[in-house]
């Protein structure tokens, strides 16, 4: 079953979450091998990477919404999604639009010319009037010349850009799981919250190197053992020498999870701000309109009677949930 393991460092401001998805991920990739056929070896390897990492980042900080991990530019990969609401709800998509190489790496898939871009967006579950999702957005290059060589590497340095944090990223994943390990250096206020979970002391703080010591472990670990082993071995292996508490909480207990958000009626909604004049193009073309999930598969079928009953009812389409589906 598909995992989370949050844990502290006991006197060190230094925070890890470690996951293995398994049955969450395996869905994921039995619904695209239903209706588009299966990904190619590195996009599934890249699409499964971004799993674990919207899982990690969505355990971290415990957003009440949909955190959403995009990756786009030039290349054969079009766009590559992954998503994870707050109760661990995962689905991921890729459009693949060229030939695939099996060795091709993130810089070959999405990021010729430079122009590969890495978006995180945090959209609130209840949405104020007027607010908008906050949304951060970097390059696949450093000064837009040298290609960042791993999703893990674009995603340490958007958390040292934008959120200022200093954070390790172990990522993998194969046809059965993708897993990852997150090791963050808490902030002096974020240290303040680890009252009666771990001491910390000042001199921890002023310092980096407890962090340093404990992200050169994490780094050592490698794909296949983070694949292959159970959370318990990794931890044991990588710190044996440090003092790790392990946390629980509600939030831990629940397990990652296939679902799809997608409904008929967001497919209304969505037709409805295409306009009458297009869905009857569509009909006049093609006798009815289909309409297929790009996360999980699932095909809605229109005819000219559910057309006109839809525009006929006017309902009103919030913009968001139409551009999300």
């Amino acid at each position: 079953m598909s995992e989370i393991h949050k844990f502290l460092f006991d006197g060190v401001p230094v925070r890890g979450v470690l996951v293995r998805l398994t049955d969450a991920w395996t869905e994921i990739l039995r619904r695209r091998a239903i209706g588009s056929g299966a990904y190619p070896a590195p996009v599934q390897k890249l699409l499964g990477e971004m799993v674990a990492a919207v899982t990690l980042m969505q355990s971290n900080i415990k957003f009440n919404g949909a955190l959403v991990l995009q990756v786009f530019g030039a290349g054969p990969v079009k766009l590559a999604v992954a998503e994870a609401q707050s109760d661990f709800a995962l689905r991921a998509t890729a459009t693949v639009i060229g030939d695939v190489l099996p060795d091709d790496s993130l810089s070959a898939l999405v990021n010729l010319n430079h122009e590969g871009r890495c978006a995180i967006t945090l959209d609130p579950k209840d949405r104020l009037p007027g607010q908008q999702p906050y949304q951060g957005v970097v390059p696949l290059s450093l000064d837009g010349e040298t290609p960042m060589q791993s999703l893990s590497q674009v995603l340490e340095h958007y958390m040292r850009q934008s959120e200022q944090l200093e954070t390790t990223l172990v990522l993998a994943a194969d046809d059965k799981v993708a897993a990852g390990l997150l090791i963050q250096r808490l902030p002096l206020a974020g240290a303040g919250n680890l009252a009666g979970t771990s001491s910390v002391d000042d001199d921890s703080i002023d310092s980096h190197e407890d962090y340093r010591r404990i992200a050169i472990l994490a780094s050592s670990l490698q794909g296949d053992e983070l694949l292959r082993l159970d959370a318990d071995t990794i931890l044991r292996r990588l710190f044996w020498q440090e003092k790790l508490r392990r946390l629980r909480s509600n939030a831990d207990e629940a397990r990652p999870y296939f679902a799809c958000s997608c409904s008929r009626e967001r497919v209304e909604k969505m037709m409805l701000g295409l306009g009458q004049p297009e869905a009857q193009s569509i009909l006049a073309e093609r006798g009815e309109i289909e309409v297929d999930c790009n996360f999980c598969g699932a095909r809605q079928r229109f005819d000219a009677v559910d057309v006109a009953q839809i525009f006929s009812a006017g309902v009103k389409m919030p913009a968001d949930d139409a551009a999300r589906h």
